[in-house]
């Protein structure tokens, strides 16, 4: 594509537009770092949104960019991306991310993002383009992350479980209390680097396509700097609407089992990091809550609550798809 095709105007536009999403990526997915922390009453809601926002940033100094390199070359074939596509994009993700905020269900932002690449580039060039053994890879991670929070968090619990058999509750309470700080750093980092990551790849995508000069060879640090500030600042502001539902609603939380949940989840957010693959922090965690809460007792875990989870995941890619070839029509319509 030809640089003329795309003003300074518009291209500075659609980066703002991708930040907006980063944002309310902190924004929405703040639950999925802090719910566990705050409903066992280890930190209070202004000291952990403070504190995730931290170790979301933090993440900067500690992951390679392997997940923007899969969303920004790996989803749909660069060649054909535009600022029609981009726009697209973003505008279903976003969309999604209301949607789901407003009735406090915890989707995934990410797919949501995927979701819309995936439309967009339908829209605008057919099934083509797709490059189906990436998409298949995060497709099928979107059952193993949560599987894998699962059973991480289940053995952990069962593990803890063991090993504390004799020792007197408060003190254990006690002990997990200053864990779960850990095990809480440890989920927020994974969380920025997964998830501040796939905004960087898609503002990566839109400086290729505008032939943005070094753009190809790698990702400009003042991309990599401001999604992680976005991230870190929507983090700040904290969605608490989901709070709720991850903390308390789907199984009730002690200290140990917080700590055995971010736990579970942040050793699946590294695996995924260090593999490339974008996947959800919110199917992650809830994973592992869902574990803890079920190696205890299986009826400690609310499974119709569950279930809806579920379905909101089900719908995700195509719903924001839907929505994302809406928005290329609009924009190419009006634009």
């Amino acid at each position: 594509m030809d640089t003329l095709q795309i003003s300074f105007a518009t291209l500075a536009f659609l980066v703002v537009l991708a930040l907006i999403f980063d944002f309310m990526n902190g924004f929405h997915d703040a639950a999925n770092s802090i719910a566990t922390v705050v409903s066992t009453g280890v930190l209070k809601p202004h000291h952990a949104v403070a504190f995730a926002a931290f170790f979301n940033f933090a993440a900067l100094f500690v992951f390679h960019l392997k997940v923007a390199a899969t969303v920004g070359k790996g989803i749909i074939d660069p060649s054909v991306v535009d600022h029609y596509v981009v726009f697209g994009a973003l505008v279903g993700a976003i969309a999604w991310n209301v949607i789901t905020w407003f009735f406090g269900i915890p989707s995934s932002s990410s797919h949501a993002l995927i979701g819309g690449i995936v439309g967009a580039g339908l829209a605008s060039s057919g099934p083509s383009v797709l490059m189906l053994r990436e998409i298949l890879y995060i497709v099928a991670f979107i059952v193993v992350s949560p599987v894998l929070g699962f059973v991480l968090g289940g053995l952990l619990m069962l593990l803890v479980s063991w090993l504390f058999r004799r020792t007197r509750p408060l003190r254990v309470d006690g002990w997990f209390r200053r864990l779960q700080l850990v095990s809480a750093g440890l989920y927020s980092l994974g969380h920025g680097g997964n998830d501040a990551q796939k905004t960087i790849g898609i503002i990566w995508l839109l400086l290729i396509a505008a032939n943005v000069p070094g753009a190809k060879d790698h990702v400009p640090i003042w991309v990599v700097v401001s999604c992680y500030v976005a991230i870190a600042l929507g983090t700040m502001f904290g969605g608490w609407r989901i709070v709720k539902t991850m903390g308390q609603r789907i199984t009730k939380l002690k200290p140990v089992g917080g700590f055995c949940a971010e736990t579970g989840g942040a050793m699946t957010l590294f695996l995924a990091a260090m593999l490339g693959i974008p996947v959800s922090t919110t199917h992650t965690i809830t994973g592992a809550i869902v574990g803890v809460g079920s190696s205890r007792k299986f009826n400690a875990v609310r499974w119709g609550l569950a279930g809806n989870i579920v379905w909101a995941w089900i719908l995700t890619i195509p719903a924001s798809a839907l929505v994302a070839a809406g928005a290329w029509w609009v924009g190419k319509t009006l634009f």
